[in-house]
């Protein structure tokens, strides 16, 4: 294919209602001029009010997915996003490591924002010492920084700390995001550790919502 835009490439879920997964990062790439592919690892079915059914795609038609777009494409940037077991994350990571696809960016999918795992403990030791070590950059939310980093977040200092441990795992540069749920809270703050050592915070106003997923 004519590489007219710059070609990236989102390997997750689809999710039916379009405010998370594949669909997301689609969208994403398209608002800033980036010509989205994608590699399905499963079918959610949800809304904006939480997730109702998944189903995990075969391994061999992953393959197939990767191999297409390595004959086809000339894929600068990568992201992963929901890897619904170990099977899946390890197609994964080979697939990853067999294709030129550019810098890789880790969305870990392990926990929601709001504290429930959607990943089995197997496939989080899996992901972990696998996945988590090809990342470019790392994106986890607050509790997904807790159990990476295996430790409690009751600080800016705790953050801090927990980043430079997953650096430490291999991830070279770490986007901690903050907590969503506090009593009363009216701001997010994420924490970002570079490659180099340096470190900066990101604060946005916090917006209560009821709608969970997306």
């Amino acid at each position: 294919m004519t590489n007219e835009y710059p070609q990236a490439l989102t390997i997750a879920g689809s999710d039916s209602d379009g405010s998370a997964g594949m669909q997301a990062d689609l969208h994403t790439f398209f608002a800033r001029q980036v010509y989205g592919t994608s590699v399905i690892t499963a079918c959610v079915a949800g809304n904006s009010y939480g997730i109702h059914a998944s189903v995990a795609m075969p391994s061999d038609f992953i393959d197939q997915e990767f191999a297409d777009l390595a004959t086809d494409y000339h894929i600068r940037a990568a992201k992963t996003g929901m890897l619904a077991d170990s099977t899946l994350i390890k197609t994964v990571v080979k697939n990853y490591r067999a294709a030129d696809f550019g810098p890789l960016v880790v969305d870990p999918v392990i926990m929601t924002k709001h504290g429930n795992q959607l990943l089995e403990e197997s496939a989080f030791t899996t992901l972990r010492q696998e996945l988590l070590p090809l990342a470019t950059v790392l994106t986890p939310n607050f509790y997904e920084v807790q159990k990476i980093a295996e430790m409690s977040i009751h600080s800016d200092q705790d953050m801090m700390v927990a980043a430079k441990k997953m650096q430490k795992m291999g991830a070279k540069n770490i986007v901690a995001k903050g907590r969503h749920n506090q009593t009363n809270q009216t701001t997010v703050r994420d924490y970002i550790l570079l490659e180099t050592g340096e470190d900066f915070w990101l604060s946005e106003p916090y917006h209560p919502t009821d709608r969970v997923n997306g």
